[in-house]
């Protein structure tokens, strides 16, 4: 083998796949393969519609002949219900708000739904909706409809929540997964894992104490200002379930391109890496609700991050990578110690019930 080839080494995230097609398990929910595997497979062929085939966080639609509206919906299942740095509310507001703003849109309008159940505290769900509407006037969207439903005690772990989202595209906007060119460059907003990992500890499942906050944030007005100084930003994706990793491979699976990551530039916070390296984690792999991943053209970069960095949510911003035309549909990371590894998509389910 030539010494200037590079060394692809399969991540250690990618088990192998689990084969039971019978029945749903919780790799489904995961964000990663089993998740891609299911919408493409039985969802997608009796829904297909161009909207949803473009396979994005919002479905853009034509209201009229000169309006756009970009849709999305999203349900929260989150355990437990309050976590360091937010709430199952919170969450719901805030992810469904930015599912519609990384496409390019305007977020307006929310809808939620309430699944109960019997027993759960009234006090406990006051402060849940009192932390919705606190997101929703920190994102600027009203809640303008809504449904409630009660089950017995003991099948839904206190409550889960619906949202839908409805926003206004943008004249002349056009964001999504599948337009990231060879040549642009990949913008973090900030650290990466620290929702996931704040979860976790909540749970009392790590085994140590821990300060880690989770970064739940609406990050619709960060986008925005980023908009106002780039009309060449080319994707827009929050990395939710999945973390980083599945997003990304998402992007180069859309686009047909190659994506490549410099481990060195990838934020992470001391305690976040100090647990993912204790409990065998990789934190590209860990969910985020307050992070923004933007593909944009090099010559735009630097503007783009001063924006994002001037924003309350994006003061640890970095450029983390590049996008190249090979190869087709990966996703490589140079890693510190020189070597180039394949980030796959996840394989099952690594932290259940995050979001």
């Amino acid at each position: 083998m030539n010494k200037s080839e590079p060394v692809y080494i399969e991540s250690a995230m990618c088990p192998l796949p689990i084969r039971d097609r019978g029945h749903i398990i919780l790799g489904h929910g995961s964000g990663g393969k089993l998740s891609g595997d299911l919408i493409a497979n039985l969802f997608l062929p009796p829904f297909d519609n161009p909207a949803l085939r473009a396979g994005d966080d919002a479905g853009v639609v034509e209201a009229n002949y000169c309006t756009q509206l970009a849709v999305s919906t999203d349900s929260h299942v989150v355990w437990p219900l309050f976590f360091p740095g937010g709430d199952i509310g919170r969450l719901a507001v805030c992810g469904t708000v930015n599912d519609v703003a990384v496409m390019g849109a305007t977020p307006q309008f929310l809808t939620a739904g309430f699944i109960l159940e019997e027993g759960l505290e009234i006090g406990l769900l006051e402060k849940i909706v009192e932390s919705m509407q606190a997101a929703a006037a920190e994102a600027g969207v009203q809640i303008v409809a809504g449904d409630t439903k009660v089950v017995e005690r003991g099948k839904a772990d206190g409550l889960y929540i619906n949202t839908a989202g409805v926003g206004l595209m943008l004249p002349g906007t056009r964001i999504s997964g599948s337009l990231a060119q060879p040549g642009d460059v990949v913008v973090l907003s900030g650290t990466i894992g620290d929702h996931g990992i704040a979860v976790l500890g909540a749970r009392g499942e790590l085994g140590f104490e821990t300060d880690i906050q989770s970064d739940v944030a609406p990050l619709n007005h960060m986008i925005a200002a980023m908009l106002d100084v780039s009309d060449r930003i080319h994707v827009m994706r929050d990395p939710t379930r999945g973390g980083v990793a599945s997003a990304l491979n998402e992007i180069a699976r859309q686009s047909q391109v190659g994506i490549v990551l410099h481990e060195q530039k990838i934020p992470v916070k001391t305690a976040v890496r100090a647990a993912c390296e204790m409990l065998g984690f990789d934190p590209l792999y860990i969910a985020n609700e307050g992070k923004l991943l933007v593909i944009v053209h090099p010559e735009d970069a630097e503007a783009v991050l001063d924006v994002i960095r001037q924003d309350r949510y994006g003061a640890e911003a970095a450029i983390i990578g590049e996008v190249k035309a090979e190869p087709n549909g990966r996703v490589l990371m140079k890693t510190a110690i020189g070597s180039t590894r394949i980030v796959d998509l996840l394989m099952g389910e690594m932290l259940p019930r995050i979001c």
